[in-house]
């Protein structure tokens, strides 16, 4: 299970002389968690990904939030339990851009929700924002229902028991680096890079590789 980190009682907002609340203080283990968070990096490839033509159809990629587009800590600043704080990758957020513009749908389901994660989604133009969500495997059914997709189209990414039940509905269901045992045994694929670290992005070029898309948007980013 993910790590919950509350800011010691000591770091409360002090109080101005006038009566107005100062700007909150975050706690040295606060910002020493956000520091990791931040730095935390993709392992360069030691070779190329190989074309798996199980992703050439993907329509719809269907993804966790704690654990797979973070790294699946919880942190809380001075004035948890309102203001959590996520850390999410900025190359998994170029990797979701690149799927929307292939006319793929990308949609955010989570177990939580928070307004940092809900920020995100906006950020990068993700509709498909699912939270609070009593089992998974349902809503990513019912997207496909609304949506029209079918499940040899529709890729699923999670790492922990919650996120199984959107296997059945999915053609691949692929695990970060990091899931638990159970769910890295039961997925058609384990990315090489963990959850907040990249593995978002892994799977998409998983996919656009299959779709034969990905050459083109090397030689666009060389102009």
């Amino acid at each position: 299970m993910s790590d919950t980190v509350r800011a010691p009682a000591g770091d409360a907002p002090s109080v101005a002389p006038s009566g107005t609340p100062a700007a909150p203080i975050e706690s040295t283990e606060t910002k020493a968690i956000l520091a990791q968070a931040l730095a935390a990096s993709v392992e360069p490839l030691a070779e190329e990904l190989a074309t798996d033509a199980r992703f050439a159809k993907t329509r719809l990629v269907a993804l966790d939030v704690d654990g797979t587009l973070t790294d699946g800590r919880i942190v809380y600043g001075s004035r948890a339990p309102v203001a959590e704080i996520q850390a999410f990758h900025v190359q998994d957020g170029l990797a979701i851009l690149w799927l929307q513009r292939a006319g793929i749908t990308v949609a955010f389901v989570t177990g939580r929700g928070c307004a940092a994660t809900a920020h995100r989604a906006a950020e990068l133009g993700v509709v498909e924002y699912h939270a609070h969500v009593a089992s998974k495997g349902e809503t990513v059914r019912e997207l496909q229902r609304r949506l029209g997709v079918e499940v040899g189209e529709t890729v699923a990414m999670g790492d922990d028991l919650p996120d199984l039940s959107m296997r059945p509905c999915s053609a691949v269901f692929v695990a970060p680096a990091n899931a638990v045992a159970e769910v890295k045994d039961r997925a058609g694929l384990v990315t090489r890079a963990g959850g907040g670290a990249g593995a978002v992005r892994e799977l998409a070029e998983h996919v656009l590789r299959a779709q034969g898309r990905w050459q083109a948007l090397v030689e666009a980013a060389e102009r």
